[in-house]
């Protein structure tokens, strides 16, 4: 006769529950007590291993409950990725996936959305802030055998599955390359940065790849000023408008994050969008405009479509315990005359 979990249970010296809830991957048990519930299981037949060492779960219908933390606000690229999860997330009968945005640049209120969910879910997709509060809420939630991925920006010293995103570094470094070519490598002039807020580590990776190559290969340009935007275009209006009229001469903008659209308001009031040069991040309805119009001269994308399929699938695949070959999204330069479907 088939073994039962009550058998696996009386064998591994653990209640009926515990085995049902390691047998559906729920959290809540402790990693030594799910190794013990396993091993029993496979060894009264129950679950069987795969050639590769996976475990087969014997258990159909299995419904896994993945959570998203995204930051709330008008970043486009954000909105773009929420649309993104839900929709790839409706053809995944497997999955039951819930996306909450949290207001603000506030670690403290991430860390305790983290670790609310504690006992309510599997695996966690996130785009944290690099915050003490933050990487030990990570851990905690790791340390409970919940699954987690850092998207778009990464956080390091914390026990996640995978970061899913590009080299942020990199492409910093290749808004440099594009800047430089742009204008020249011998030009005098002035840059300006804006990025999002720094307390992502990817917009600190972008500005340093930034900073690093005009250093070695553009030192003629100098970069006279850094504003941090809060992904706000009100804002980010705001600070161009008075960049502007304190630089006259100003050469080149990279925002290193969103709010492209309130910088390309304050270019266009003053009759210098076609003057300075732009360079922004992500393709969205807002840059598709302004790469049209000519105000953005290019754009570094990181496909939002992509980052949500692998963070779906690297998740669900994590929680089963089986592998999986995770295919992040490439690096790539959009100019007008190359823009994508999103």
């Amino acid at each position: 006769m088939r073994s039962t979990l009550t058998d696996i249970a009386r064998e591994a010296g653990v209640s009926p529950a515990t085995v049902d809830r390691v047998l559906n991957n729920r959290p809540g048990v402790r990693a030594r007590t799910r190794e013990i519930v396993i091993e029993m299981a496979q060894r009264l037949g129950y679950i069987a291993e795969t050639p590769n060492g996976a475990q087969q779960r014997a258990v159909p219908g299995q419904t896994i409950r993945l959570d998203f933390a995204l930051p709330a606000g008008t970043n486009s690229f954000i909105k773009l990725l929420h649309r993104h999860i839900e929709a790839q997330a409706q053809t995944r009968p497997d999955l039951d996936v819930r996306v909450t945005t949290i207001e603000g640049f506030n670690p403290d209120r991430l860390a305790r959305l983290l670790q609310d969910l504690h006992g309510q879910t599997q695996g966690v997709g996130v785009i944290a802030l690099d915050h003490p509060t933050v990487r030990e809420a990570i851990r905690s939630l790791s340390a409970s055998d919940v699954k987690v991925v850092t998207i778009a920006s990464d956080i390091l010293h914390v026990p996640r599955v995978a970061y899913i995103g590009i080299d942020n570094r990199a492409a910093g470094r290749l808004a440099g390359y594009l800047l430089n070519r742009f204008i020249g490598a011998h030009r005098p002039g002035k840059v300006a940065l804006f990025a999002g807020s720094l307390a992502y580590r990817g917009h600190e990776e972008r500005e340093m790849g930034f900073r690093h190559i005009l250093a070695e290969e553009s030192p003629n340009l100098e970069i006279v000023e850094m504003r941090e935007m809060l992904d706000d275009r009100e804002k980010a209006y705001s600070e161009a408008s008075a960049l502007l009229e304190r630089h006259p001469d100003l050469a080149a903008i990279y925002n290193v994050g969103a709010g492209n659209t309130g910088i390309a308001r304050a270019l266009k009031e003053r009759g210098r969008a076609k003057e300075i040069l732009f360079l922004g991040h992500e393709v969205t309805d807002g840059t598709k405009e302004l790469l049209l119009d000519g105000t953005l001269d290019a754009v570094i994308d990181q496909n939002p479509r992509v980052e949500a399929r692998e963070a779906l699938n690297i998740l669900s695949h994590a929680v089963r315990g089986l592998p999986y070959e995770l295919h992040q999204p490439r690096l790539q330069v959009i100019f007008r005359e190359s823009i994508p479907e999103i």
